[in-house]
């Protein structure tokens, strides 16, 4: 029996503007097979229900996945008013409803106390883990369990328009472990009314955008095309480390760090700083390391072709 044909080594960064009905492990597996890709993942998990920026990772791009989960995120999403679910959106079964509706006065004066450090307990349909089981396959089995608040941070939360008595559609940026559902379902107690989320798109993580996303549609065209129309789709490998500083570095010192080993910033215009960065030769990204006592330390190297 011949080895199992394992993919081909594809390297960089693919924003999905993921459609709406599709799991992000569908998403990732989909891109994955059109690519022909040995190894990919995702930066940040999209529910079905959720459309928008999912970045998905082709090979030596896996390894800068941490530093794009890290990033910020930007919502545009609707809530609507009235009722409660117990997955806190649209396709949930409803738990409590009420008549009464807020007026946009009192709605843009509760968003107040969504912003900044908040207390946040998330949706109990959640891949959250309680006592190694996930909490949507306990929430699924009616099992009482319950997840503790933890703190997030918000850093904008704004409302956009109040087409009706029953809907609003809001803007927000938030950090790392945000529930947007869960937002919607606070803002709804604040206000007396309930509410739950009715659409969700993803603007941005980090720093991708919807200004270089592609639709599921347009892969699948790539596809038909060949590798080269496929491969023009990807944003380079480097692109998730936005927030880390770049040291431009020699082919000789390249060539050491891809030994594993340290090597000495030294010059006129070595970078005066510690901590994480990533050093760059000849344009291509080398590996991702701390800086300490004027030398940089690799702790992921990149394996790209030259």
């Amino acid at each position: 029996m011949g080895r199992q044909r394992k993919g081909q080594a594809v390297n960089g960064w693919l924003i999905l503007d993921k459609p709406e009905g599709l799991t992000s492990t569908k998403a990732v597996g989909r891109t994955r097979w059109l690519f022909d890709a040995a190894k990919a993942g995702h930066a940040g998990t999209l529910d079905p229900l959720a459309t928008g920026v999912l970045p998905i990772a082709f090979g030596e791009a896996t390894k800068t996945v941490p530093y794009a989960v890290e990033g910020s995120k930007a919502y545009r999403f609707t809530v609507g008013f009235g009722a409660e679910t117990d997955t806190d959106d649209i396709e949930g079964t409803a738990t409590a409803t009420s008549r009464l509706r807020p007026a946009r006065a009192d709605i843009e004066a509760a968003l107040k106390q969504f912003v900044g450090e908040i207390e946040q307990v998330p949706p109990r349909f959640s891949a959250l883990k309680v006592d190694g089981a996930r909490a949507y396959d306990l929430a699924r089995d009616r099992c009482d369990f319950d997840l503790p608040a933890r703190t997030v941070s918000i850093q904008r939360l704004t409302l956009i328009e109040h087409p009706s008595p029953d809907t609003c559609v809001f803007e927000t940026e938030c950090g790392k472990g945000t529930y947007v559902r869960a937002l919607a379902r606070d803002l709804g107690h604040s206000l007396g009314c309930l509410g739950h989320i009715s659409a969700l798109r993803r603007t941005r993580v980090g720093g991708f955008s919807l200004d270089h996303a592609v639709t599921l549609e347009a892969v699948e065209q790539a596809a038909e095309s060949g590798q080269e129309a496929l491969r023009s789709l990807l944003q380079p490998v480097q692109t998730a480390l936005t927030e880390l500083p770049a040291l431009s570095i020699s082919p000789s010192d390249a060539a050491n760090i891809r030994q594993g080993r340290a090597i000495l910033l030294r010059g006129r215009d070595a970078p005066i700083l510690a901590g994480a960065a990533y050093a760059v030769s000849r344009g291509a990204p080398v590996a991702i390391g701390e800086v300490a006592r004027g030398e940089f330390h690799p702790s992921r190297v990149f394996i790209l072709p030259d």
